[in-house]
């Protein structure tokens, strides 16, 4: 494999439609190695058929994102679990359960929120007013213990790189396939793209550092769309639809 050049994807949530176009559009640039920072499978679309097409890449590397963990728990008070759950063969299980907690590769350290939690994010902030970027200090005491340049990360879905003044560098490659959300804790707030394409990055060493790629595919969303609503979920169907979030 040719690791001077990853493919980094992210929260694809069930969303066969879009992963497929992105790992065209990856296949197209003759990328042999590709990162899946999790949340591959909660999601109201195609679950089953987006753990095959995953499973058909053995090379590919997964880390655990906190809806992959819920989905090796036997219950849970969540519509898209109930929905998910019971559609998952004993082989899809134990594939999500070879997932890695993080993974460190040369200079790159790829997680799911933050290198400490999977459940956390690592450059925004949520508080009763909205969702706000953490202050760079914040980010870099917390980051400390992480020898690693690049961090990779995913979790909030939103397409974006920052650079510290220490040099460290955090990538989040955006959403696979659910471009908006609305989540109700810490206190509600959304999450959106605005905009419907498939999202992911691409990362080539380049001397003592790394280029950053950050690609938006297009793709039949509209397809993914009506699946989510065939299935009763319309915020999904909003969501993808629009790159916004719909919180009713």
């Amino acid at each position: 494999m040719n690791h001077q050049t990853i493919a980094v994807i992210s929260d694809i949530h069930s969303n066969v439609h879009a992963l497929e176009a992105v790992l065209s559009d990856i296949d197209s640039r003759g990328i042999d190695t590709i990162v899946n920072l999790g949340d591959a499978l909660f999601g109201p679309i195609e679950p089953s058929k987006t753990a095959e097409l995953l499973m058909q890449r053995p090379e590919m590397i997964h880390i655990m994102g906190n809806c992959d963990r819920y989905l090796l728990m036997d219950e849970m008070e969540s519509a898209t679990f109930k929905f998910v759950k019971p559609l998952l063969s004993k082989d899809i299980v134990e594939w999500i359960r070879s997932f890695k907690s993080s993974w460190v590769m040369e200079g790159l350290f790829f997680c799911h929120g933050t290198p400490f939690s999977d459940e956390a994010y690592l450059v925004e902030e949520i508080n009763p007013n909205g969702v706000f970027e953490r202050s760079v200090g914040a980010i870099m005491d917390e980051l400390a213990p992480i020898a690693q340049q690049v961090i990779l990360c995913g979790h909030t879905h939103l397409q974006k790189s920052l650079w510290l003044p220490n040099g460290k560098l955090i990538v989040n490659p955006g959403s696979v396939g659910l471009p908006a959300y609305f989540e109700e804790l810490p206190y509600p707030h959304a999450m959106e793209s605005k905009t419907p394409h498939a999202k992911y990055a691409i990362v080539r060493h380049r001397g003592p550092s790394w280029m950053v790629e950050h690609i938006q595919v297009p793709y039949h969303y509209e397809m993914a769309a009506e699946r989510a609503e065939q299935n009763g979920r319309d915020d999904y169907a909003y969501a993808i639809r629009y790159g916004m979030a719909n919180s009713l």
